[in-house]
């Protein structure tokens, strides 16, 4: 069965950068996976992109500044936290709209988190 775009995919013709933020659909889910639109932070090395895909990290609002894994930024002037344990790859057409973009300062400690909790034994 072939694949149905998103209509509500705007970004046809636009480049995916690693770090932008953008409200992505993430329906349907399954079990504990984190559901609706919403922002998420790309966080593949935009090569990836060409393949039609992106890894993302949803961002959440319910803030846990305790958490290692969670990482609390600002997002279109509003706190927000990245759900870094919950990491998946969505199809860019679940891409709706870009509406940040992370600061280098957040981009390096998401990306030292990423490492402490996949790339380490």
């Amino acid at each position: 069965m072939a694949s149905k775009k998103n209509p509500a995919s705007k970004t046809t013709g636009r480049t995916i950068q690693r770090y932008d933020i953008y409200l992505v659909a993430l329906d349907p889910t399954v079990g504990r996976e984190v559901q609706k639109t919403r922002p998420c932070v790309v966080v593949s090395p935009n090569a990836m992109h060409v393949t039609g895909m992106a890894v993302v990290c949803p961002l959440t609002t319910s803030l846990h500044p305790a958490w290692a894994h969670r990482l609390q930024i600002r997002c279109a002037s509003k706190d927000a936290e990245i759900m870094v344990d919950q990491i998946r790859a969505v199809s860019i057409d679940r891409l709706i709209k870009r509406i940040d973009v992370l600061t280098n300062e957040d981009a390096e400690e998401l990306r030292s988190i990423i490492s402490l909790l996949y790339a380490t034994a």
